[in-house]
């Protein structure tokens, strides 16, 4: 403590006056100095036999402000007023001082009083501490607290760490019920790391329903780490699986089984909370990177939650890469894992739509679609047939940079281009008569729509096809898909939660990040 009143040219932070009266009796002086009244009682003592303690502790401060005591006329206040204490600076005052201290000191700071533990429970103090880096224990010296992560071996949640006060708390971040795409994510507390000591941490499983129970949390590499529960216990409930399988219910989908009729949509749902249930012990997180984003985007790209049938609702990442749009699983289903491109948006082949009375009509939108499908398939096998000219010629630089094969592409983007121009500002839309949508409140005006491709498995993620649908952007924060196989809509709305330090070194490390995702889900 005399090291941080040594920061701020004040004295001794902890008992100055007190101890500065007691010296003054033992030299005979007339000691007028008010005891320390902000001290914890634990901290103050009892009895005596306290008196070398604190010349000891005297002695010490005065070695390491460098041999000069408190009370040297350098530090004395106008007109021989005893030096200040900590205790008297403003909050503020101490916020700054408290923040520029080493983050392995602060929760033996926070031991001191009541006021130091008050003051230090200031986000901002930790916040700093956290970017720096110094706050984490040994132990956890890879985990950063910003940005946001995806369970690796559990990818039907996400979750985001956040500093509070002393701890590093991890939230599990869950979408709304179904089907209210438009209603704010939820959050429920995974974790938390106790910062009390210098070189280890205490780490709490809170999930489950008994409250906090011992947890464990180990460094795989950089960017990853894995979370264990040593009580597991914790997380059963005394009505069995039965109890614990109506509670998640009510919890993740804001119903009762009796409110669910459907027995197809009954089956799935208790598929998913077996798929989930299983991986209530160990869990490992992987880094994931927001998309960059470009001015040329058809919208910003980001995360956005999607309904997806009896499935409900699940977190998709939007990324551009060229003429191609891509959505990404964050969270998955036991039919389609997370990592997986869900949907994939041809940006080079816009569809235009019919008027809205032949919209309603799904054999006309299937017909136009499938006319796009053929189109693309027939541009795929002429690309093939000229790269396989390129690869037999004798002299394969000879062609220009702006080839036939360039021409191509520059005329498929010019003609995205012209469409997007010509497209109205807003069209009307409907969707077509049998379609099933999970949310009927989808916006009935729509920008643009493009042609493009819906993945669809069997359970366990058997037999994957890729099937045609159509992309329809609403606005700038909302878009669907209509999925032709299997007569759905899926409507998708922006999330809109700030993450910090969550963006992309670059779009090579983000193409990198995808392709891993991609390969652990398979």
């Amino acid at each position: 403590m005399a090291v941080c009143a040594r920061l701020c040219g004040v004295g001794p932070a902890r008992g100055c006056r007190r101890r500065g009266a007691a010296r003054e009796q033992r030299r005979g002086g007339a000691g007028d100095s008010e005891p320390d009244t902000d001290t914890d009682p634990e901290e103050a003592g009892g009895g005596g036999g306290g008196g070398d303690e604190e010349e000891e502790e005297e002695a010490a401060a005065e070695r390491i402000e460098g041999g000069r005591p408190a009370s040297h006329p350098a530090e004395a206040g106008p007109a021989g007023r005893a030096p200040l204490s900590l205790l008297e600076l403003p909050p503020e005052l101490l916020v700054q001082i408290f923040g520029s201290l080493p983050g392995t000191d602060l929760p033996s700071l926070a031991r001191v009083c009541t006021t130091f533990r008050r003051i230090l429970r200031t986000d901002t103090i930790w916040r700093r501490r956290c970017r720096e880096g110094t706050a984490r224990p040994e132990n956890m010296a890879s985990v950063k607290t910003c940005g946001n992560w995806r369970s690796q071996e559990c990818p039907v949640e996400m979750f985001m760490p956040n500093v509070d006060g002393l701890f590093i708390i991890g939230w599990m971040y869950l979408p709304p019920h179904d089907p209210h795409v438009d209603d704010p994510m939820r959050f429920k507390p995974l974790f938390r790391i106790h910062l009390m000591e210098r070189k280890c941490a205490t780490v709490e499983c809170m999930y489950g329903h008994k409250g906090p129970h011992n947890g464990h949390i180990q460094i795989v590499k950089k960017d990853e780490f894995s979370t264990k529960c040593n009580q597991t216990d914790h997380h059963r409930m005394s009505g069995g699986r039965q109890e614990e399988f109506r509670t998640w219910l009510r919890e993740e989908w804001g119903r009762t089984l009796e409110d669910i009729f459907h027995e197809h949509m009954q089956e799935l749902i208790l598929m998913k909370f077996i798929y989930t249930s299983q991986y209530d012990n160990c869990l490992t997180y992987r880094r994931i990177y927001l998309p960059p984003s470009s001015p040329d985007d058809l919208i910003k790209p980001g995360l956005f939650k999607g309904t997806y049938g009896s499935h409900g609702l699940e977190i998709v990442m939007l990324s551009f890469h060229g003429k191609k749009a891509k959505g990404t699983k964050i969270t998955g289903d036991p039919n389609i894992p997370a990592g997986q491109q869900t949907v994939e948006i041809d940006l080079a082949h816009p569809l235009q739509l019919p008027d809205v009375e032949n919209l309603r009509d799904f054999s006309e939108l299937s017909r136009i679609v499938l006319e796009v499908q053929e189109q693309v398939r027939r541009e795929e096998q002429e690309q093939e047939h000229r790269q396989e000219e390129e690869e037999a010629a004798s002299q394969p630089a000879a062609k220009p940079l702006g080839g036939e094969g360039a021409e191509g592409e520059e005329t498929a983007a010019g003609a995205e281009g012209t469409t997007q121009d010509k497209a109205p500002a807003s069209q009307p839309f409907v969707l077509p008569m049998g379609v099933i949508s999970r949310n009927e409140d989808y916006p009935r005006t729509c920008r643009i729509c493009f042609y493009g491709t819906g993945l669809i498995a069997g359970h366990g993620f058997t037999s994957p096809e890729r099937t045609p649908g159509v992309f329809v952007l609403f606005d700038d924060d909302r878009f669907g898909f209509i999925w032709l196989e299997l007569k759905s809509f899926s409507l998708y709305s922006r999330i809109k939660v700030s993450f910090q330090n969550a963006e992309a070194p670059s779009r090579e490390a983000f193409d990198e990040m995808l392709k891993n995702i991609q390969s652990l889900a398979t």
